[in-house]
């Protein structure tokens, strides 16, 4: 039987739930999922959705959360830090999209970005890793959340 194609309104528990243990918080689930949907509207398909989530964790809790001092000697390191953290979320969502939404390999290849073979290979060592405890379900960064309210930061 063919699985049924959701729409992005279908997806928000998935959504929610996926952000929850990628950022180890409600507020940081919450405003993941507020910043997936921003960029995905109701036609939007399963797999673009995803990105939109991968992309939208990227932006918020990874990109530029990684310092390094400025000097020549230096400066590939946090570029070598960034792509150790992104591989280590990438290998996390692989797990959370198989054991949350039911994805295949063939379709989280499509949200990340990398082959089949390298997705089974993360979703193998991956639940591993997290039943291990060498892969974290907590989130590895906290977004920045202004409180409207007060104007404080």
């Amino acid at each position: 039987m063919a699985k049924k194609k959701r729409n992005s309104m279908e997806l928000m528990d998935d959504i929610y739930n996926i952000a929850f243990f990628m950022t180890g918080s409600r507020d940081g689930a919450y405003h993941l999922v507020y910043r997936t949907y921003l960029k995905v509207d109701y036609e939007t398909t399963e797999i673009e959705v995803f990105k939109a989530l991968r992309d939208s964790f990227i932006d918020c809790f990874i990109h530029d959360k990684i310092t390094c001092i400025p000097l020549a000697s230096v400066k590939d390191m946090g570029y070598l830090g960034e792509i150790i953290i992104r591989q280590e979320t990438d290998v996390k969502l692989s797990v959370l999209l198989s054991e949350i939404s039911g994805l295949k390999p063939a379709a989280i290849s499509k949200v990340i970005g990398v082959p089949s073979d390298t997705i089974r290979l993360w979703l193998s060592s991956g639940r591993k890793w997290l039943f291990d405890g060498s892969l974290s379900w907590d989130g590895l960064f906290k977004p920045v959340i202004y409180a409207e309210s007060n104007g404080k930061t």
